[in-house]
C-alpha cells in the first residue's frame, strides 16, 4: 500500500499527514420502492468511516437508496464509535465483508478512537489510508464488474474520511456528492484546539483542499453554507441545504402522566460538545421539583458525568447508557419533553443535531440550551423554549416554564407538523436523488 502516493493523489499531504503516515505504518502490521420519476438507477460508492452497528443515519439512507432501485456499496471502518472500543464480533478478519439489507459493506482497518491527540490522529488517518488503498483495488467494483457511477461521501468527523472518495474520483473520473454533517476544522475547537495553533492551521488547509474537491456539497445547516462560502470560497451554486430526517420508527407518541412527575429526556452522544453538564446543573437547581431527567446514550463523557451526578447527589437524574435505535420509541414515549444542549461555541451555533428531527418526528416538545440554528428552529416551529448554550439557570427556568404552560400538547403537534413540512424522510430522499442526478449530469 503506497500511502504517500495516496495522500499526494488526494492532495492533502503535509508535515502532520506524513508524521501520521509513519506512525500508522509502525502501528499496523426489504421490498423494492419505485424509482423517483426521471431518476436514473445508479451504482453508488458510499464512503463513511462510520456505519452500522454504530448509531448513524447513513445506514438508513443507504438502505432506502437500495429500495429505490440503486446499487450501493459502503466502504467503512471497524465499528468503535463512540466509546472507542471495537464492537463484539468485529475487527481484523471479522465481518469484513457483509450484505446488510441489500447494501454491500466492506470494513477497512481502523484504529479505535481514544482520547489524546496522537490517538485521535491514528484513528483519523488509519481509516483514510486503508480505505483509500481498498477503493483503488480490484475488489472495489460494482456487481457487474465495472466502476461505480459516482461517490456519495457522508462526512462526519474527521474530514479526512473523505480522502478515499477523492482518491476514487481522481482515478476513475466520477463525481463526488458530499453530505457535510460536521464542519471542519471548526469541529476541532470543541475538542480544545485553539484557532491560532499549528494543528488548527494545518487542518484548515487540509479542509480547504478537501471541500474544494467536492462536486456537490449538501449541508445540514444553512450556516454551514455561509462558512464554506466565506472561508473556502466554495461557490454557492455547489452547495445545497439538506437537513437531516428521522428514521421511520419515530411516530407521534403521546405521554400520559400517571406518577405526577414531569419527565425530561436527552438522547444521543454523550461527548464534550453536547454539554450534558448543563442538564446536570439544571437538575441540581430543580431537585425539589416533581421533575426527573433521563439521559440516554454513550460517549467519552459518560463516565465523568455519572461520577459528577454522584458527587452532587442528583437523585433526579438517570443515565441509561447506549441503547439500540429500536429501543428509542419506548423511551421517547415516557417523556413529557425532550432536551437538547450544546457548548457555547461559534462552530456549534451552526449545528442542527439529528436528534432534533427525531424529537420532532415523535411529536415531542423541545427544551433547549443552545445558540444559533437550534434556537432558530425551536422558535420557528413554536415547539418549545430555548435559552443560551451552557446556561443551566435558563434551562431550569424554561423547564419550569414548560411545566406550567397550558399549551403543552400544542407544542408537540407543532413539532410534528414542522417535521413533516421540512424534515420528512421522503423529502430528504427525493432531494438526495436529485442531487446525485445533478452531479452525474454535470460530470
Amino acid at each position: 500500500m503506497n500511502i504517500k502516493k495516496i495522500m499526494k493523489t488526494a492532495g492533502i499531504a503535509g508535515a502532520c499527514g506524513t508524521a501520521a503516515i509513519m506512525t500508522y505504518i509502525a502501528y499496523t502490521s426489504p421490498k423494492k420502492t419505485a424509482l423517483r420519476k426521471n431518476c436514473v438507477k445508479k451504482k453508488i460508492l458510499v464512503v463513511c468511516q462510520y456505519y452500522h452497528p454504530e448509531p448513524f443515519r447513513i445506514k438508513d439512507i443507504c438502505e432506502e437508496l437500495v429500495r429505490r432501485g440503486h446499487e450501493v456499496q459502503v466502504v467503512t471502518g471497524y465499528p468503535n464509535y463512540p466509546e472507542g472500543q471495537l464492537y463484539d464480533g468485529y475487527g481484523k478478519g471479522k465481518r469484513i465483508d457483509e450484505i446488510i439489507n441489500g447494501v454491500k459493506v466492506h470494513r477497512c482497518y481502523t484504529i479505535p478512537r481514544q482520547t489524546g491527540i496522537l490517538n485521535r490522529l491514528l484513528n483519523y488517518y488509519s481509516y483514510a489510508f486503508s480505505a483509500s488503498s481498498y477503493v483503488l483495488g480490484s475488489k472495489c467494483r460494482a456487481s457487474d464488474g465495472t466502476n461505480f457511477d459516482e461517490v456519495f461521501c457522508n462526512q462526519l468527523s474527521p474530514v479526512m474520511m473523505t480522502v478515499p472518495a477523492i482518491v476514487y474520483k481522481k482515478r476513475y473520473g466520477v463525481p463526488i456528492v458530499m453530505y457535510c454533517l460536521d464542519l471542519w476544522p471548526e469541529s476541532l475547537i470543541v475538542g480544545g484546539i485553539k484557532r491560532d495553533s499549528f494543528i488548527y492551521k494545518h487542518f484548515y488547509r487540509v479542509s480547504k483542499r478537501i471541500y474544494g474537491q467536492m462536486d456537490r456539497i449538501l449541508v445540514t445547516s444553512r450556516m454551514f453554507q455561509d462558512y464554506l462560502s466565506k472561508n473556502f470560497r466554495i461557490e454557492n451554486e455547489r452547495i445545497e441545504y439538506l437537513p437531516q430526517y428521522a428514521e421511520d420508527i419515530f411516530e407521534p407518541l403521546a405521554h400520559e402522566r400517571v406518577d405526577g412527575i414531569f419527565h425530561f429526556m436527552l438522547a444521543g452522544n454523550i461527548g464534550t460538545a453536547q454539554s450534558i453538564e448543563t442538564v446536570l446543573g439544571a437538575a441540581e437547581r430543580l431537585q425539589h421539583e416533581p421533575i426527573k431527567f433521563h439521559i440516554i446514550g454513550g460517549g467519552t463523557e459518560l463516565k465523568r458525568l455519572k461520577k459528577l451526578k454522584k458527587e452532587k447527589g442528583l437523585h433526579n437524574v438517570v443515565f441509561y447508557g447506549r441503547r439500540p435505535l429500536s429501543d428509542m420509541p419506548g423511551f421517547y414515549e415516557m417523556a413529557d419533553a425532550m432536551l437538547v444542549t450544546l457548548l457555547a461555541d461559534p462552530a456549534l451555533r451552526a449545528t442542527l443535531p439529528g436528534k432534533v428531527q427525531s424529537y420532532m418526528a415523535a411529536g415531542k416538545p423541545i427544551i433547549g440550551a443552545a445558540d444559533g440554528e437550534i434556537a432558530s428552529v425551536i422558535k420557528e416551529a413554536r415547539c418549545g423554549f430555548c435559552g443560551g448554550a451552557k446556561d443551566d439557570a435558563a434551562l431550569a427556568e424554561n423547564i419550569m416554564r414548560f411545566v406550567h404552560a397550558d399549551n403543552k400538547p400544542e407544542m408537540g403537534i407543532n413539532a410534528r407538523r414542522f417535521y413533516e413540512a421540512n424534515f420528512e424522510k421522503g423529502i430528504f430522499m427525493d432531494k438526495l436523488e436529485r442531487e446525485l442526478d445533478r452531479a452525474l449530469s454535470m460530470a
